[in-house]
């Protein structure tokens, strides 16, 4: 009895890469037969909105509670104020939405980047999960970030999910740091600098800087609208998002573009990050992070199917705009004691 043709397994099509035949992965294969079972599709939770929204609203509160700080401060100009976080009035709070606005801006522009990108390539992710921080803190919030439930089948996914959340939130910092310099405005120092802090200058951050002012004379420094401010931390955490390291976007970047020699890149970020804390201390927390990181995930990428098949050229060109964004946004101190930055 002849065998059905039905029953054989279905199988997409090769394709050929140089002179090797690598079988085909169209994304609506999930289901047929012939893939590792870590990769057909499964049945996953539905989001609780409600946690998300809770979340995102908590956010709003604390970083809109510690803008109203840097609304206080940049009014002041680097003179003392008596300002107290638990004696807000409302129209003191509301001001705050200068600072809060654009940091949320920002990082939600920078999760919904990944999360558009999985929905284009059916990878099936949360909604994004905003992180309050008490308002003792610089920036009111630790940031943001989506749970991928399953394994990403391919490098082409991988690349488009992990770059399109910094391209994301970069495409919105850059407009926001040009708004927040020139709303800002150049102030003399005070006699003491003590208890002061000073914020690193990426690349992007000076560049809007001198468009804008020009070059600053000794004893005088740009007092920081809370916009400008919202800027430079989307800038910085778009860079510490960037480092080529494990599950940050750099590292599936990295992964997409090396393969399996990624690893070494993600052990060379590691000790350039170690040794940015003897240079700066603001690097120890970030470093620390991702040091445990290695340690709880390993050196190597999580594999897809296709790890030794090179992405294509438009691919590989995005690759080096994400470098370029890293440069722009990099800071070698991010923050520093103003005093013992003057000495």
């Amino acid at each position: 009895m002849a065998p059905n043709p039905e029953d054989a397994p279905v199988r997409p099509p090769p394709f050929i890469v140089g002179y090797a035949s690598v079988p085909r992965i169209p994304l609506d294969v999930e289901s047929r037969p012939g893939l590792p079972a870590h990769f057909m599709r499964a049945a996953y939770p539905r989001d609780r909105v409600w946690v998300h929204v809770l979340l995102f609203l908590a956010t709003l509160v604390t970083t809109t509670w510690i803008g109203a700080g840097h609304y206080a401060g940049w009014q002041a100009d680097f003179k003392k104020v008596d300002f107290s976080l638990f004696a807000l009035t409302w129209p003191q709070f509301l001001r705050g939405f200068w600072y809060s606005g654009t940091i949320l801006l920002i990082l939600g522009a920078h999760e919904f980047g990944h999360y558009f990108a999985c929905v284009h390539h059916r990878v099936n992710a949360t909604l994004p999960f905003f992180l309050p921080l008490p308002p003792f803190f610089l920036t009111g919030t630790l940031g943001a970030f989506i749970r991928i439930r399953q394994p990403i089948r391919t490098k082409r996914q991988l690349f488009d999910i992990g770059i399109a959340g910094p391209l994301a939130g970069f495409a919105v910092a850059v407009p926001a740091l040009f708004i927040g310099i020139a709303l800002s405005h150049v102030a003399a120092l005070p006699k003491t600098t003590e208890n002061m802090l000073s914020l690193g200058e990426p690349l992007a951050f000076k560049a809007a800087a001198w468009m804008i002012w020009g070059t600053i004379r000794d004893g005088y420094s740009l007092n920081m609208h809370p916009i400008a401010f919202a800027a430079w931390f989307g800038l910085l955490a778009t860079a510490l998002n960037l480092f080529p390291i494990g599950q940050l976007d750099g590292g599936h970047i990295s992964y997409a573009v090396l393969g399996r020699h990624s690893s070494r890149v993600t052990l060379a970020a590691i000790g350039i990050a170690v040794v940015l804390t003897f240079f700066s201390l603001s690097w120890l927390v970030w470093t620390v992070v991702m040091i445990a990181m290695l340690f709880a995930f390993g050196p190597n990428h999580p594999r897809t199917m296709d790890e030794d098949v090179p992405i294509d050229r438009t691919r590989l060109a995005l690759a080096f705009v994400a470098l370029a964004v890293f440069v722009l946004c990099f800071t070698p101190a991010p923050i520093e004691p103003f005093d013992l930055i003057q000495k």
